[in-house]
């Protein structure tokens, strides 16, 4: 994984793995969030995985994101006692994922 801005490598044998990860189903689907944040350049690249019922997945990555954004939003998932659980309904989840859920 690279930022989204100036291309340095997330080394995660260096903890530079992502800051906050969450995932969550949406008609079937789950989806799962990771946040970089690049101490260089101070912006989040966002990496979104899309794991299909029926097709193929698919992985995007968007950025950057202003540290401002990316800390809230690392925030609230850090609210959540299971963020992996794509099955969660608590509060961050539904927040996060805008009500969306299956």
């Amino acid at each position: 994984m690279r930022c989204s801005k100036c291309g340095m490598y997330f080394d995660g044998d260096a903890g530079e793995g992502p800051m906050a990860s969450i995932s969550g189903s949406i008609m079937g689907d789950e989806y799962t969030d990771s946040y970089y944040f690049c101490n260089k350049c101070k912006v989040y690249t966002l990496q979104e995985h899309h794991d299909r019922f029926l097709g193929d997945d698919d992985t995007r990555v968007r950025g950057p994101i202003s540290r401002d954004e990316g800390d809230h939003l690392v925030k609230l998932i850090r609210q959540c006692p299971r963020p992996w659980d794509k099955k969660c309904r608590c509060p961050a989840h539904l927040e996060y994922f805008r009500g969306q859920l299956d």
